[in-house]
């Protein structure tokens, strides 16, 4: 209890002094973590955009793809990047391998099915009263669209906050992409996993207590971007 008392109060010191390792790792992670979601939102939005309003051949089979990959095993992403970016992948010769582009990488391919799978689910979601409404005014398809990803946009916004709770979190890819490099590659989650198991836990516990903040921060965003969109059905 001393020990866990001690360590509390020395991550609160860490924390309030803006220790400069502390603030090291906070940023790239910050860094990391949002540049992945701004490549998974610019590729899995229009992604989604199309599932939701066209119909083409295997759009289920795709969909199902989609679905399964919100659940796929981080440390299976991680490996698979390895081995893409390893000396004898076909992309060895990028040399990215233990650096900040391969953690982004690995983060984006995460966030990337969630964001499109969320946002088709949104689009479709929307009642189809409002597609025929509007086409029945002489809307254009264009228009139609921007009507309907209007009233989908609470949707949409939860997949790409969802997104950013998932990665932002994530430990398993980014080990084995990262290497957990001091100064360059380590993060928040496998600092936070190297200094617990090293008895640093000071250090640990300040990055926990961030991280749960920020957790907070996320989760009480989704919330109210839900209630938003379940308030006008209300009225």
């Amino acid at each position: 209890m001393t020990t866990f008392i001690d360590a509390s109060v020395r991550a609160f010191a860490l924390i309030s002094g803006f220790d400069r390792e502390l603030m090291s790792v906070i940023s790239l992670s910050l860094m990391v973590s949002g540049t992945a979601l701004l490549i998974a939102a610019f590729i899995g939005l229009p992604a989604g955009i199309i599932l939701g309003f066209r119909k083409f051949p295997l759009k289920g089979l795709l969909l199902s793809i989609l679905n399964s990959f919100m659940g796929l095993p981080p440390v299976v992403v991680g490996l698979f990047v390895y081995l893409i970016l390893s000396r004898s992948g076909p992309l060895g010769f990028l040399s990215l391998l233990y650096t900040p582009s391969a953690m982004i990488i690995a983060q984006s391919i995460l966030a990337f099915p969630i964001v499109a799978s969320l946002c088709h689910s949104a689009i479709v979601s929307v009642d189809p009263i409002i597609r025929q409404a509007s086409a029945a005014l002489g809307a254009t398809q264009f228009q139609v669209s921007v009507t309907v990803m209007k009233e989908a946009r609470h949707g949409i916004m939860s997949g790409i906050i969802a997104a950013l709770g998932r990665v932002i979190g994530e430990v398993g890819a980014i080990l084995l992409v990262g290497g957990n490099i001091a100064g360059y590659t380590r993060v928040m989650t496998t600092t936070i996993a190297l200094e617990g198991d090293k008895g640093n836990f000071e250090l640990a516990l300040a990055l926990g207590m961030i991280l749960l903040v920020l957790s907070l921060v996320i989760n009480a965003s989704l919330h109210w971007i839900q209630k938003q969109a379940i308030r006008p059905m209300n009225r």
